[in-house]
């Protein structure tokens, strides 16, 4: 098997192995289907041993065999490397594509209204965002950069903290015009908006938690409005629909502007979870990771 066709044969199969279907796989190597089943099928003859159990029906119809499971690992980091390989040829050069993970809110509220200054400096490197809340694999889905929300800990990732983050009440100032609060238990009978967009078992705060900070036993905090998406729900304030538990990074812009007002500003609370810049470890050095990386870290400074 000749080379071109060797490393197209094993890209086939990892692909298929992945989703364990050729069709799913050719859509991602942009092929056909059956020319994914044939190079996969001439790789198993040069090699001489099945790749896979193939069935008849149901949902595993293409499963890999125990050989190619213990294989698999070894083949995707050599696939890795063979990236990180090409990102090293391009070093000297700013040109080129930074793909960037972020998510939806974090992009709406706080990277977009300042990735221009970013272009003023590298203006030919072009940015490509991929917003997601999912935790991505950076090496299967050529993700160079992102910045994660936790406390952390990504295994096999680089974590720098860009920014810590305060938790308080926000709400339009129509609202705050006939609302007239003044300790915090008197926000327990208000239309309250919920930010579900992170799992509260990993610490991030909720008006419940945000009430028993302020030292108001056993408030009604679990009703009103719930969202999914952090930027919706600082949408859903500044419309007068209700008072949102804001996260200091995404309100920041709306409360300079006046769209927003923040609500007993003298309580205080940091959350345990912060913002971070992340990258593996072995890119550390390519110029256009290393320039984004700085300038984020500078526009938060």
């Amino acid at each position: 098997m000749k080379t071109p066709v060797y490393l197209n044969a094993m890209r086939a199969f990892e692909a298929s192995a992945r989703h364990q279907s050729f069709s799913t796989a050719a859509a991602e190597l942009n092929v056909t289907p059956a020319a994914v089943g044939q190079l996969v099928r001439g790789l198993e003859e040069w090699l001489g041993v099945a790749l896979f159990h193939r069935g008849t029906g149901g949902r595993a119809r293409l499963v890999p065999t125990e050989l190619a499971q213990r294989a698999l690992p070894d083949i995707r980091a050599g696939f890795d490397r063979l990236s990180l390989g090409l990102e090293r040829l391009k070093e000297g050069s700013a040109d080129g594509v930074l793909t960037v993970t972020v998510s939806p809110a974090f992009a709406a509220k706080w990277l977009l209204p300042r990735i221009d200054r970013f272009h003023d400096g590298w203006p030919d490197t072009d940015v490509r965002l991929d917003t997601s809340l999912k935790l991505l694999d950076f090496a299967a889905q050529g993700i160079d950069i992102g910045v994660r929300y936790g406390t952390g800990n990504w295994p096999g990732l680089t974590a720098e903290k860009l920014m810590d983050e305060e938790i308080y009440p926000v709400c339009s100032p129509r609202l705050l015009a006939h609302g007239g609060w003044r300790e915090p238990a008197d926000l327990a009978g208000e239309t309250l908006i919920h930010d579900l967009s992170v799992d509260s078992q990993s610490g991030f705060v909720s008006w419940q938690a945000w009430f028993a900070h302020a030292g108001v036993g056993r408030a009604a905090a679990d009703r009103g409005m719930k969202i999914n998406n952090s930027a919706a729900v600082l949408q859903a304030a500044i419309d007068g629909n209700g008072i949102a538990l804001a996260r200091s990074v995404m309100a920041r812009d709306d409360i300079a502007a006046g769209r927003l007002v923040r609500l007993f500003p003298d309580l205080r609370m940091t959350s345990a979870l912060a913002y971070y810049v992340v990258y593996r470890p072995e890119c550390a050095t390519l110029r256009r990771l290393a320039a984004f990386r700085d300038w984020l870290l500078g526009e938060a400074g």
